[in-house]
């Protein structure tokens, strides 16, 4: 999983909304938060295939965070798409999709599935977890990869004369057992270290309330906008 900003080199424009990808290199799977005017382009100067894009998380109505969806949501249509897309968004993002398709007379060619931002999980994907925080004007997304178990080592298992077979599937799940002569075998010992995940936090507001001040220390990477 890779984080990438689309906003590098614009800062100096006031009032812009930070847009970002989330790219799934092994899945070949986009995540796009926020949809400036301009993103598109962006995102293919960066080397990110838009027919890549399933899942669109628009944080709110305003011009510099939605300007660019339709135009995306076009482009999509164009390459003849055939996935499904899933937008994340608040209330009203639904009536300015449709009165969109209806000005520009666009109809998609794939299935669009539209879902009201609110605080919690927003996403349950088997790779990660999206959680969303929100309060007044503040606007947090905590990004978490799952935690992994470390990977089997059979050279261990070996030393101990275990004989391959299902115990080997349960060793690697942490579970003990005792041997005939007494001796236990801890599976903890014969797994590496488990894969603890990440967690990217990004900021909307640096304002400093509780809720992100308590986020920040624990993350690996700290992504924030004005």
């Amino acid at each position: 999983m890779e984080c990438i900003n689309l906003n590098n080199g614009l800062n100096i424009v006031h009032n812009m909304s930070m847009g970002f990808v989330v790219q799934f290199t092994h899945l070949k799977e986009v995540w796009l938060f926020n949809s400036f005017d301009g993103c598109q382009h962006i995102i293919l100067k960066k080397g990110i295939k838009i027919n890549q894009i399933s899942k669109i998380i628009i944080r709110d109505l305003k011009t510099n965070t939605i300007a660019g969806l339709l135009g995306i949501l076009s482009s999509l249509s164009l390459s003849h798409r055939k996935e499904s897309v899933h937008i994340y968004g608040p209330l009203g993002l639904e009536q300015y999709i449709d009165l969109g398709k209806k000005y520009s007379h666009t109809n998609f060619c794939y299935n669009i599935y539209l879902y009201v931002l609110t605080p919690g999980i927003i996403i349950d994907h088997w790779s990660c977890k999206v959680y969303i925080m929100m309060k007044c004007y503040s606007f947090t997304i905590l990004l978490f990869t799952h935690v992994k178990p470390g990977k089997f080592e059979i050279s261990k298992a070996q030393d101990f004369r275990i004989i391959s077979g299902p115990l080997y599937g349960k060793l690697k799940k942490g579970l003990d057992f005792i041997a005939p002569d007494g001796f236990i075998l801890d599976g903890n010992n014969f797994i590496c270290n488990n894969y603890v995940g990440i967690k990217n936090s990004i900021f909307f507001n640096i304002y400093n309330y509780r809720q992100s001040v308590e986020n920040m220390p624990t993350a690996n990477i700290l992504i924030y906008s004005l």
